[in-house]
């Protein structure tokens, strides 16, 4: 099967249904997208397909074949997509575990949503969940990261 992953093509040998998840850390090898609970429950495993934010533990493979799939690695390499500067410069990071579906559900927002507020914030984003509680520090850093995108 061909996927293209972060703008790079790859051959994987995968059943259609293997969890597009297991694809991009087994044998893709990037990591930055996590395994939380498996079910689309939590946010951890968020990914964009062609620009769509999904949950990637429950999407089989075949889903994202002939589809541009975009993992928190290839968001930026360096980190300088304006989602990412947010989160650093307001330190909304705690454990970390879930920030990289957070991030990846806030970019997908900003996406479409160039001034979100609030409600759309927290709509856009309340399928990720925190256990650490960030949820405010997240709020503003969509906020800062809508700023910074205008600049």
């Amino acid at each position: 099967m061909k996927l293209t992953v972060n703008g790079t093509a790859h051959e994987v040998d995968a059943p259609p249904d293997m969890p597009l998840l297991w694809v991009l850390r087994d044998l893709v090898g990037l990591t930055g997208t996590k395994f939380g609970c498996g079910m689309a429950q939590c946010g951890a495993c968020t990914v964009h397909l062609d620009g769509t934010a999904m949950r990637s533990c429950v999407t089989p493979a075949a889903a994202a074949a002939d589809k541009s799939v975009t993992t928190i690695e290839g968001l930026s390499a360096d980190g300088s997509h304006p989602v990412q500067r947010a989160w650093a410069e307001l330190d909304v990071v705690q454990c970390g575990y879930c920030q990289s579906g957070q991030i990846m559900s806030a970019a997908a927002l900003l996406a479409t949503n160039a001034k979100p507020t609030d409600a759309d914030i927290d709509s856009a984003l309340s399928g990720n969940l925190c256990r650490c509680g960030t949820y405010l520090r997240i709020r503003a850093a969509v906020h800062r990261a809508a700023e910074l995108s205008k600049a």
